[in-house]
């Protein structure tokens, strides 16, 4: 006896920020976000983040139409809420590519490149010297 294969069809996107990674994955769904296994708001914990996660959602006016599941690892919250960001943008990219004008003009394509200066040596931290002692 064969199954039918109800398949629901997934969108993938990678988003990066700072050291932090996120694998995205959208599926058609009443509005839930989930990252690694827990709700978004508790996992974030800051409203600012909470807003930035969902900015391509409300750009696309698409807010309760997706579900959105997220395994994040790397970096800070902050970073993983970038790159969550990224990935919700590019796997919405998937769902229909006339997306593409709105979300590059808002800039939500674009990966932040600002990443951590590496520390110096003779240095304290990458830029900041020593205290200097005249006496």
């Amino acid at each position: 006896m064969a199954r039918a294969a109800t398949r629901v069809e997934q969108n993938y996107g990678t988003g990066r920020r700072k050291n932090a990674i996120a694998r995205v994955w959208v599926t058609p769904g009443e509005g839930n976000i989930s990252i690694n296994g827990r709700n978004f708001k508790e996992y974030l914990g800051r409203p600012g983040l909470e807003i930035l996660v969902q900015s391509p959602l409300e750009l696309l006016n698409l807010t309760g139409q997706f579900d959105v599941k997220a395994t994040t690892k790397g970096g800070g919250i902050s970073g993983q809420a970038g790159a969550l960001k990224l990935g919700i943008a590019r796997a919405l990219l998937e769902v229909d590519s006339e997306f593409r004008g709105t979300l590059k003009a808002a800039g939500f394509l674009t990966r932040d490149p600002r990443i951590k200066e590496s520390k110096k040596y003779g240095r304290k931290k990458a830029r900041r010297g020593f205290q200097f002692v005249k006496r």
